[in-house]
């Protein structure tokens, strides 16, 4: 969400604020609560039970005056996001393929956390018989982001300074929202913490992007006043495999910033080869950003 203050609000402003902001505004992004916000609203303890309410209903504040009743939270997400696809898109920029547009946005919350071009869901939609050019693709995913809706993560190249303008990432600005799109009983675990990830890091006011080192991908590269930050997402390093691709891609980093791998491993060892490891209530509760 964004708020802006404009010249044309002048009238809610004092003369000399009026004066000075005359043609121009003040943008101030506002998140869905945090973790640590979403458990004192709701007066609970920061344990795995409160993580998974949170993974589930997202940190939308109103959730706060329906006592944790689950068919009134999701009766009530849905709902949201249905005004939000038919008063913030559909009727502001007149759209008449709303059919499309649910199809997209549902495509998203599918794909969260893959790597996604406006060729590849005009593909996707040829295979269905949905004929649509990737230009209208990217007409309605901007429609979604300036919707705050969803965000776009851009891709860099580690080693160098290049920012690929193709083959984003996108993620939503709150999980509850996600989650209704793709049904409740269908939530994977591993896009979620992606997304939590995420939403966490843009709430402690990191740039985020996703991080390329050869073939191999960093899930996010998160920059804040000079620093970086690299972590990788996992559901469960249930494999040697796995172990060997999480933090094996971070290894393959040369400079000497922070590196983690965040998984909901239960007993997990906390540092492989200097690259801690989180649980992600433990990244999201205690880890300093």
């Amino acid at each position: 969400m964004h708020i802006c203050i404009s010249g044309s609000n002048a009238n809610l402003l004092s003369g000399e604020l009026a004066t000075f902001l005359s043609g121009r505004y003040i943008e101030i992004e506002v998140y869905s609560l945090s973790f640590q916000e979403f458990i004192s609203f709701h007066k609970l303890k920061a344990n795995k039970e409160s993580l998974k309410k949170y993974m589930t209903w997202g940190g939308l504040p109103f959730l706060h005056n329906l006592n944790q009743e689950e068919d009134q939270i999701f009766d009530y997400l849905k709902n949201i996001k249905a005004t939000i696809l038919y008063k913030d898109i559909i009727s502001r920029f007149q759209i008449r393929n709303t059919h499309f547009l649910e199809n997209l946005i549902t495509y998203l919350a599918n794909n969260t956390g893959n790597v996604i071009s406006a060729k590849k869901i005009s593909d996707y939609l040829k295979s269905q018989q949905i004929k649509m050019s990737p230009q209208i693709v990217l007409n309605y995913l901007d429609y979604l982001k300036q919707a705050m809706l969803i965000y776009n993560v851009k891709r860099t190249e580690i080693n160098g300074k290049k920012i690929f303008e193709i083959n984003e990432k996108f993620y939503f600005e709150d999980l509850g929202l996600m989650n209704s799109l793709i049904g409740f009983s269908n939530i994977d675990l591993s896009r979620i913490i992606e997304n939590v990830i995420y939403i966490h890091l843009r709430i402690n006011n990191y740039e985020v992007y996703i991080g390329k080192i050869g073939e191999k991908e960093i899930d996010f590269v998160a920059t804040k006043n000079g620093n970086k930050l690299y972590i990788q997402a996992s559901y469960l390093i249930a494999s040697e495999s796995i172990k060997d691709r999480e933090f094996g891609n971070l290894l393959e980093i040369e400079d000497n910033y922070p590196k983690l791998v965040v998984s909901l491993d239960e007993y997990a060892p906390k540092n492989v080869k200097g690259i801690r490891h989180l649980h992600l209530l433990d990244f999201l509760s205690s880890f300093e950003l």
